[in-house]
């Protein structure tokens, strides 16, 4: 099929590409004034964001539709699936929370989750003039076929062509490509109209003779061999980012700062602002690693908080985080890791695991209960330390009470959000996005201690110039007339 007003992409495993891809072709459409918006049928992560329209949706398709110039909305992500467990995840569908299920529950609910996913695309369809698909890990997880509605289940059902994107940097590159089509049916391996290949290094000449062999083993053709870009940054759509470990300053001040990488730590892209300022040094800390010494300890996001709690236990963490406050280092808790600051955390319903009560760290004089209604909202206000403005958003079941009084750590219209300490080493509180604003993360990593904060980025801009740099791969290294012609662009000047 060559014409139509959707194109999906789908990869030959899990991060073979295929956010990073739909997030170049929106804004490489958006460039040539293509309404053009994402779409994520069904998605499994633990990042996500509040959409225009009040609900919750991943990451990757806000990033998405910040490539295609557009606010996100719910309809681009219908389902997503929040894992609780490794066995068990929290359903939402249009934005909301309606149900925890198991795998084989969810395997069942299928059939209405499908319905969810058609009104959404038959919303986007009717109201911009192209969609781009992201599938979901691999479209040839043969365990998963049965009712699939993220992968060629859709594909099928929407009748649209599929590129299929595969990770050289991986090894392997030919055997994922020939391999998935082999376990396809005959309608779904037609379906894919050509490949892209991703991450490449090195001399193209040497990967030209495989390239050959490939269209004319499949008949199919290569669209364009991507490269592997370094230093580039977009959000992740759910895994942990790799880190090195410390660096050794030498003629430079460094704010050493850890977060523990929860089992399910939610929303870590928080810290991406971090991770990317000059001035700062961010680890991760994983099961089984030692603690190093730091400024700046943050507990951050999480989808199971008891659990969590119990893990960062188990790992040496309440230990240790009582070690770095009597030698003066600053602590915070952002959501979930806010929770775990006060002295109870209810889950009467059993929303996160099984229902009962834990021990918090207790530096708050707080209690939080679990309640089924998800708070989702967007808010402005400033630091009250500073009076920085912020712009962020909370996400979360918990509503947390104060037996006495705090200095807050965010003034909102009309209220206030989260506490510091009274000796001013400990903050926290529900926002999401507090480091995003220049002025709000140089305010904070002053109170964590960094003497001369001059070097902040500006973070929305380095994203924007990520999206901008991998729009312009696609003009570069891919076979832009035969992408237009998948999706018919002549079509619209005519």
């Amino acid at each position: 099929m060559i014409g139509s007003q959707t194109l999906m992409i789908q990869g030959t495993t899990s991060d073979a590409g295929k956010s990073m891809l739909v997030t170049a072709l929106c804004r490489w459409l958006s460039r040539q004034g293509v309404r053009i918006a994402p779409f994520k049928p069904q998605n499994m992560a633990l990042n996500s964001v509040v959409s225009i329209d009040g609900g919750e949706i991943g990451r990757a398709q806000a990033v998405q539709a910040c490539a295609a110039g557009i606010l996100p909305h719910t309809d681009m992500n219908p389902v997503l699936l929040k894992p609780n467990t490794d066995k068990s995840a929290q359903v939402i569908i249009h934005g909301h929370a309606v149900s925890n299920m198991h795998a084989y529950g969810f395997h069942q609910y299928k059939t209405v989750a499908m319905n969810a996913v058609l009104e959404s695309y038959a919303r986007l369809a009717a109201r911009y003039d192209k969609i781009i698909v992201e599938g979901a890990g691999s479209p040839a997880e043969i365990n998963l076929r049965a009712n699939d509605i993220a992968n060629m289940g859709f594909a099928e059902t929407v009748d649209c062509p599929v590129i299929l994107i595969a990770d050289i940097d991986r090894g392997g590159v030919f055997a994922q490509l020939i391999g998935t089509l082999a376990l396809l049916s005959e309608t779904e391996n037609a379906r894919i109209k050509g490949f892209i290949i991703n991450r490449f290094r090195g001399d193209i000449a040497l990967l030209k003779p495989g390239l050959d062999w490939l269209e004319e083993y499949t008949g199919k053709p290569v669209l364009g061999v991507l490269p592997y870009l370094q230093g580039l940054h977009l959000e992740a759509e759910d895994a942990l980012p790799h880190t090195s470990g410390f660096i050794t300053p030498v003629e430079h001040e460094y704010l050493q700062v850890i977060i523990p990488a929860l089992p399910r730590i939610s929303n870590h892209t928080d810290f991406d602002p971090l991770r990317l300022h000059p001035q700062v040094n961010l680890q991760f800390v994983g099961p089984g690693e030692t603690i190093p010494p730091a400024d700046l300890i943050i507990l951050p996001g999480s989808k199971s908080v008891r659990a969590d709690l119990d893990w960062l236990r188990k790992q040496g963490w309440e230990l240790a985080v009582h070690r770095h406050l009597r030698y003066g280092g600053k602590l915070m808790g952002v959501c979930g890791g806010f929770q775990m600051l006060g002295k109870l955390i209810h889950d009467p319903a059993g929303l996160e695991g099984e229902p009962g009560s834990s021990q918090g760290l207790a530096f708050f004089d707080m209690q939080t209960t679990l309640q089924p209604e998800k708070l989702l909202r967007t808010v402005h206000g400033t630091l009250a330390s500073s009076g920085a403005a912020i712009t962020g958003y909370e996400m979360h079941n918990g509503v947390s009470v104060f037996n006495k009084q705090y200095k807050p750590m965010v003034y909102l219209h009309h209220e206030t959000d989260g506490a510091m300490s009274e000796d001013g080493l400990i903050i926290g509180g529900y926002l999401h996005g507090l480091f995003e604003s220049t002025d709000a993360c140089s305010a904070l990593l002053t109170w964590a201690g960094l003497n001369s904060c001059s070097e902040t980025p500006n973070y929305p801009a380095i994203c924007d110039a990520a999206i901008n740099r991998l729009a312009d791969s696609i003009d570069q290294y891919l076979d832009t007339r035969l992408l237009s012609q998948l999706l018919n662009l002549n079509s619209l000047s005519a």
